[in-house]
């Protein structure tokens, strides 16, 4: 048996999430400049690199991967790496591939990726009001987002809702966005914005507590801690009203690194033992100077033994200042 990989504290590192490419067809206000510079395609892992590590993520104890962006799906070709992932499914060595999308793409590949062994998928959608999606990606369509989330649905596929809770924006709107995700069946996490690269807004102004959004939403629902784990940074709550799980993210108001499981990997090789962090380590240099694994892994088991204890996110009234230079579409979502 290979040991699992374990940080210094611990934890054993089993969830492994993959960035295919940090490319985006939309420009969402809190994640990016709408004018925004991506990575040279040269420097992108092709899909079979992409493929080989997270195949020695597998080997190494890795039990999930997540495949994210950017946008994944729109990565050429991406399904290709999918079909080949599939093959951990079917051996046992993984119990889950999974993905987070902005939807867009979904009612091309819902149907392929339940082929590919795909069962549950996280689905980015902040509003429903179809000119505040359009204000707040800047280039998106909400019918096409919600013409994925059937096709979706058609094809088995189990979604959950991941939005993001923006002072004054979306706030009011959060309780119709709890009964509209519960009413078709789907969970719904709200996520506090995180302070990653640099964007035209004052994060300070986009900033809302959950605890503030939480206590609102307590005076339409009844809500009790669930005993549903998922084995990530959200604290489920079971709603009374509408059956319906309901999760809270909260990177700013409540550090839950101490039952962090994970690592990032992004589309050009490097890996990040923490979201809030810029320090991390290339694996695209040895990946590329041996067809051996061995080095490689023997770098990602010295790596996590690097791993922080936590994040130090903040939120300040300093201009456009954030916790790491890099986006959250270079790292991953």
């Amino acid at each position: 048996m290979t040991p699992p990989l374990v940080d210094p504290f611990g934890r054993a590192i089993r969830y492994v999430r993959v960035s295919v490419t940090d490319r985006c067809d939309y420009r969402c206000a809190y994640c990016m400049p709408e004018d925004m510079n991506f990575l040279p395609k040269r420097d992108v892992l092709s899909l079979e690199e992409l493929d080989r590590l997270c195949s020695a993520f597998v080997r190494l104890g890795a039990r999930k991967l997540r495949v994210t962006g950017g946008e994944p799906l729109v990565r050429r070709e991406v399904m290709t790496l999918f079909r080949k992932l599939a093959r951990h499914l079917d051996s046992g060595a993984l119990d889950e591939l999974t993905l987070t999308t902005n939807g867009s793409q979904l009612a091309r590949f819902a149907a392929e990726l339940a082929d590919c062994g795909v069962r549950r998928i996280n689905v980015s959608l902040d509003t429903l009001d179809p000119a505040k999606f359009r204000a707040v990606t800047r280039w998106g369509d909400l019918d096409q987002v919600l013409a994925g989330l059937e096709a979706a649905e058609a094809a088995g596929l189990k979604i959950k809702i991941n939005a993001v809770a923006l002072k004054g924006f979306n706030d009011e709107e959060a309780p119709d966005l709890v009964a509209w995700a519960h009413g078709r069946g789907f969970d719904l996490t709200f996520i506090e914005v995180m302070p990653l690269g640099a964007v035209e807004r004052d994060r300070f102004d986009q900033f809302l507590p959950l605890t503030v959004l939480r206590a609102s939403l307590e005076r339409r629902f009844t809500l009790t801690a669930s005993l549903h784990e998922s084995g990530g940074p959200a604290r489920y709550f079971d709603v009374a009203e509408t059956g319906g799980r309901l999760g809270f993210i909260t990177p700013l108001t409540h550090n839950f690194c101490e039952r962090c499981n994970r690592v990032r990997l992004t589309s050009v090789g490097k890996l990040y033992l923490c979201l809030g962090h810029d320090a991390g380590v290339d694996l695209r240099a040895l990946l590329r100077a041996s067809p051996d694994d061995a080095p490689l892994e023997a770098a990602i088991r010295a790596a996590i033994r690097l791993k922080p204890e936590g994040h130090d996110f903040i939120v300040e009234r300093t201009g456009s200042h954030a916790s790491t230079a890099r986006h959250m579409s270079e790292t991953g979502g």
